[in-house]
């Protein structure tokens, strides 16, 4: 056992010396790992700060290429002046070239980039050297420009020579066939310099001269052909200021509308260097034209030519093109104002000298002549045509005399066509009771109207589209004041020659036509007139003694007392300012009013005439009675108002309407030749007639017995309307 014991010891000691080998080998190795960690860890270290190095050199290397890249592209806008001046100067160089543009365009980005950056080294100095080179290559494009310009002007002036100097029918062919050809050679030269007008004031300048060139160059080959044209056509309608009017105009249309056309073959944004060509080409007809419209005298010729102006070229040919014929619209302006203006003056003139001042011929005054004339004539007409039972269109216009037709004379219906819409006007009111439709004797139907009637209404439908309406309103004034003044004249010549009824119907029946022609005008006739009132001064002498004062005392003029001299002029001395308006519809209305109210007042005397001075007699005797009281005095005892003496009154009275109506019912006929208007006009008459009988009964029956009212005999109320019914039919 211990044998096994000790064996079993030296085995654990064998084994504890293996342990304690196994223990220093490791701890060798531990020692070998611990120095190879070491090892490591250094070898790591210098590893990480080789990356970082080499990091950040490739960074500086980085950093270094971009600043090298952003100088050299720095310096390529300072390096290209030599590249680009030695192009400039190259004697192969044309503006033609494919290179030119990109040139131009690499031009325009230097010199914005100088700009934009003026603290950089000679910035300034390189700057001016590169505008210096713009302009150089801006040169070259105003001399290509202008040489194709004027080569073209010669060719077609060579052309022209040799052919003839007018604009013939190969006109357009000669003077814009050239320049058409050669429009696009400079077009895409202009489009490259409109495209950079806002990058430099010297494109601007320089598209500028290329137009100026232009249009100098145009002009020199326009301006004596038209100037040659107008002349020749003012020579061949010399006679006819109409036809040479629009000739003239048309063909500076054409003119204007061919030359917008080719200035944008040539360019294409528009300049007001165009239209200010435009408009010294279109003076040329201006030139010629206002000398000859200033002497014309005729109205129908100015009018028309007013006409023409306004409507054919202002209305219909420079509103529907506004934009190419501006210029040509702005002279037709300036004649329209030239032509109006001599209308205007030869309207007053003709109105002072023609309607005015007429001196009415003897068959002017043949009233009622005249229209029993037309009338006989108009019933043979129609028994013509009753008789041959056939009816044409041509003799229509008389038949139309009938009280419910409405026709208008020739120059009723030149009026009544500048517009429908006036018929209805609302200004019809002031004398209701006459309003007529249209006056439809025989006599209007020819219009054979009094003539300061018809020429005024002709002269207001000539003018009604002529003139501005303010203008027109001032005319139309002073024409119905001056036809009516006219028309007061007429019915004195014709009262004298004939009676004083002939007179007032004819006023009436003109004062009519007037009125109703008048209405069609959209127009207001009221004018504004300014006068000096010098009714309110209260004593003339005190005027005086302040003007002189003011003139005296001019050191005292604001002086802050009641010594001021200023002050005391215009509390004493000056007049007051008035304004009224004149309206000259209501001018003819109150015209017509009162020549109505004469017509009845005179027409109901005549009727009522022996009746009319009984009755003033006998209210004398009543009033009398009434106020004084005397019972004593009756109007029956006088000896004008005997039952007797009456009877042979309202005898009288009624033979006088028995005999005279007839006559004055058909001369209301013959002048009014309006069932209506005859009607409207005849019942204030009627009514004077009935009311004087019925103030008869009124006496008879305060102021007589039954049986003198049987010896008087009065009639009835029933009577007189059956003896007014029976003497008008």
């Amino acid at each position: 056992e211990l044998l096994t014991c000790r064996q079993y010891i030296e085995e654990l000691q064998g084994y504890q010396s293996q342990c304690d080998g196994v223990l220093g080998e490791v701890t060798t190795a531990l020692t070998y790992l611990a120095g190879l960690q070491k090892q490591y860890i250094s070898v790591s270290t210098k590893t990480n700060a080789l990356h970082e190095a080499c990091e950040h050199l490739l960074a500086e290397q980085t950093r270094l290429m971009n600043t090298a890249e952003n100088i050299s592209n720095k310096l390529s806008y300072y390096n290209e002046l030599d590249k680009i001046s030695s192009k400039l100067s190259s004697p192969t160089l044309m503006v033609t070239n494919e290179s030119f543009v990109p040139m131009l365009s690499r031009l325009d980005e230097c010199i914005l980039y100088l700009k934009n950056n003026l603290n950089y080294k000679e910035s300034q100095t390189y700057l001016a050297r590169l505008n210096q080179c713009l302009s150089r290559a801006l040169n070259l494009i105003k001399s290509h420009v202008v040489n194709i310009l004027q080569s073209s002007t010669r060719q077609v002036q060579e052309k022209r020579s040799s052919t003839s100097s007018q604009l013939g029918d190969n006109a357009f062919t000669l003077f814009y066939g050239k320049f058409r050809a050669n429009a696009p050679r400079v077009k895409a030269l202009m489009e490259q310099l409109e495209i950079r007008l806002d990058k430099s004031p010297e494109y601007s300048q320089a598209l500028v001269d290329c137009q100026q060139c232009y249009f100098s160059q145009r002009e020199q080959l326009l301006g004596p052909s038209i100037s040659s044209t107008i002349n020749d056509l003012a020579t061949k309608h010399a006679r006819d200021h109409c036809a040479l009017m629009r000739s003239g105009c048309a063909f500076m249309v054409h003119v204007c509308e061919d030359e917008y056309q080719l200035y944008y073959n040539f360019f294409t944004k528009h300049t007001g260097l165009l239209d200010e060509m435009l408009e010294r080409l279109c003076n040329n007809l201006y030139d010629v034209f206002r000398p000859l419209i200033i002497h014309v005298n005729h109205l129908e010729t100015l009018a028309e030519l007013c006409s023409i102006m306004k409507v054919e070229m202002l209305e219909e040919h420079t509103q529907a093109n506004a934009q190419e014929l501006s210029s040509f619209g702005n002279v037709c302006r300036q004649m329209l104002m030239d032509m109006q203006e001599r209308l205007v003056y030869r309207t007053y003139i003709y109105i002072r000298s023609d309607i005015l001042q007429y001196s009415a011929a003897q068959g002017d005054l043949a009233y009622p002549e005249k229209l029993e004339m037309m009338q006989s004539i108009a019933e043979s007409i129609r028994a013509g045509e009753t008789k041959g039972h056939t009816r044409t269109p041509s003799s229509s216009s008389l038949k139309g005399h009938s009280r419910s037709a409405s026709n208008a004379s020739s120059t009723s219906q030149e009026v009544a066509e500048l517009t429908e819409a006036g018929k209805n006007s609302p200004d019809q009111t002031e004398v209701k009771s006459v309003t007529s439709t249209m006056p439809m004797s025989p006599a209007d139907l020819h219009g054979m109207w009094y003539p300061t009637v018809r020429r005024t209404l002709v002269t207001l439908s000539k003018l009604y589209r002529c003139i501005d309406k303010t203008t027109f309103q001032g005319l139309s004034q002073e024409a119905l004041q001056s036809c009516i003044q006219s028309l007061k004249i007429a019915k004195e010549g014709i009262t004298k020659r004939k009676t004083l009824m002939d007179g007032q119907l004819f006023l009436i029946k003109h004062l009519l036509i007037l009125r109703e022609q008048i209405a069609p005008f959209q127009t207001d006739f009221s004018i504004r007139e300014t006068t000096l009132d010098f009714s309110k001064l209260k004593d003339f002498n005190k005027m005086k003694d302040a003007a002189r004062g003011l003139i005296q005392n001019s050191s005292k003029l604001f002086m802050f007392n009641s010594n001021n001299s200023l002050l005391q002029f215009i509390l004493e001395g000056t007049p007051h300012v008035m304004e009224h308006f004149v309206d000259s519809k209501k001018d003819v209305d109150l015209e017509l009013k009162i020549t109505c109210e004469e017509f009845i007042h005179h027409m109901s005397d005549t009727f009522n005439e022996p009746l009319k001075t009984f009755l003033s007699r006998a209210e004398v005797v009543i009033n009398l009675k009434e106020e004084e009281g005397i019972k004593s005095v009756t109007l029956r005892q006088q000896p004008f108002a005997t039952p007797e003496k009456l009877h042979d009154v309202v005898s009288e009275t009624y033979k006088n309407i028995k005999s005279r109506l007839p006559t004055i019912h058909k001369s209301m006929q013959l002048y009014m030749a309006n069932k209506d208007t005859e009607t409207i006009l005849f019942k204030p008459i009627k009514v004077n007639i009935q009311q004087a009988f019925q103030r008869l009964s009124e006496i008879l029956t305060e102021n007589y017995t039954e049986e003198d009212r049987q010896i008087v005999a009065n009639p009835s109320p029933e009577q007189i309307n059956l003896l007014i019914s029976t003497s008008m039919r």
